[in-house]
């Protein structure tokens, strides 16, 4: 099938200005970006006033298939993706069974081929059963398909452990990605440890804690030499300390979710469950750091750590209520909302740290809209305003924190291997 989107802004990542242009795709490829493109027995698209972008790519995502299909499953999790204006993303291995052999990868993978209505790559486990004490397969799931490793939820204590895992990801050209909270200090912790968390008596979870194993994980990487990457950074610290560490050439790489960009702490006056995560959301202070940090280069993607729970689940009292939202329908609006209509970041740093970065890191063909390149491919229309609510949503997960807020900027169209998959919030896949 050939499509053409005519008359639209074509953003290239990293770059300040737009090209206007059409985009020609056929057998699921790009054929030709820029200039007037012929459009004789192809569907036209009308992108005027719109955005062209290599597709989204979402490298940290919970799709909870297989064993937790309560919370989410592929299907419901890839339509979420794609209602988003996502084409890719990569799930984490927090699975039951744990995603820490290639047998169990290989069924993702299969599931995924005939349920995901985008794109699936799959992050196996550093340790067995996610517990750090005997390694994964790393080999054999590296052999399988993972893009990287992690036990994403989880903090791996032992020091000399993560030294032998790193070495070996190492080894295998593939990057862990580090849940870096100290356990010790977190685990009792329901939100940010903070003058909101002494207000409403609630024991906290200390930023020292992300800290402290940011620091550690550095170090292992500077001595190893292994591609560390830091998920959800949420700490003001914890990015200066990424900061330095690149200058001094350390292997790493960094990422933010967009509701850590979006929210602080204050939003948890109410004891809203909607908003318990971790890391948790914290100060503005902190989520200056991490809007600068974006901004400069330092924190390198945006993901959402899209972990969707059980409804029933997250309709509790706000300590038994478990860590985790849904983020795949709204992380491009919070993004667009919170900082290019503000004035803070380009439509190409968009496409860089959502597409072309992601793409990158996961070593998948994707976040370029060149010719010969996968024809993924998402269209935004900036000025488009949306009123969130988790009821009109894909994903299983009802509860959103950005229930009731108005964002402005959405996808409007998302294409995976040419072919249309969501056209105006409707998945069609």
């Amino acid at each position: 099938m050939r499509i053409v989107i005519k008359n639209g802004q074509i953003v290239i990542p990293g770059e300040k200005e737009t090209v206007r242009g059409d985009l020609a795709v056929e057998n699921g490829l790009v054929i030709s970006a820029g200039g007037t493109a012929d459009t004789e027995n192809s569907e036209v698209i009308d992108a005027e006033g719109k955005w062209v972008l290599p597709g989204l790519i979402d490298m940290h995502v919970h799709l909870r298939e297989p064993g937790q299909e309560a919370k989410e499953d592929i299907r419901t999790g890839t339509m979420a993706a794609a209602a988003g204006g996502i084409t890719r993303v990569a799930t984490m291995a927090n699975t039951s069974p744990v995603i820490d052999c290639a047998a169990v990868l290989r069924d993702v993978l299969q599931r995924a081929e005939s349920e995901g209505a985008v794109k699936v790559s799959v992050i196996g486990a550093v340790s067995k059963n996610l517990e750090g004490k005997r390694l994964s397969e790393m080999g054999d799931l590296a052999e399988a398909g993972a893009v990287a490793y992690s036990d994403d939820g989880h903090y791996i204590e032992n020091a000399d452990f993560m030294r032998r895992a790193m070495e070996y990801a190492d080894m295998l050209g593939k990057m862990i990605i580090d849940h870096a909270e100290d356990r010790t200090m977190c685990a009792a912790g329901h939100m940010n440890e903070g003058t909101v968390s002494y207000e409403l008596g609630v024991t906290g979870r200390p930023a020292a804690g992300e800290d402290i194993a940011v620091a550690r994980d550095l170090i292992l990487s500077e001595l190893t030499g292994c591609h560390i990457h830091i998920a959800h950074v949420s700490s003001g610290k914890s990015v200066a300390l990424i900061r330095q560490a690149k200058k001094k050439g350390i292997h790493v790489t960094a990422e933010v979710t967009a509701q850590h960009l979006f929210f602080n702490d204050s939003y948890l006056k109410n004891y809203d469950t909607r908003f318990k995560m971790a890391p948790p959301i914290r100060t503005e202070e902190d989520r200056q750091a991490l809007i600068q940090g974006l901004l400069d280069g330092t924190l390198d993607a945006v993901v959402t750590d899209h972990a969707p729970h059980a409804n029933e689940e997250k309709d509790a009292p706000f300590c038994c209520a478990p860590n985790g939202m849904a983020g795949l329908e709204t992380s491009l609006p919070a993004v667009m909302t919170a900082l290019y209509h503000t004035g803070k970041i380009s439509a190409g740093q968009i496409a860089q740290v959502m597409s072309s970065a992601p793409a990158a890191l996961l070593g998948v063909r994707g976040g370029c809209l060149k010719p010969g390149y996968p024809a993924d491919i998402t269209v935004i229309d900036p000025e488009r305003t949306w009123t969130v609510r988790g009821s009109g949503l894909y994903t299983k997960s009802l509860f959103t924190p950005f229930e009731g807020i108005t964002l402005k900027g959405r996808a409007v169209m998302t294409i995976v291997d040419g072919r249309i998959v969501m056209r105006e919030g409707k998945v069609l896949a």
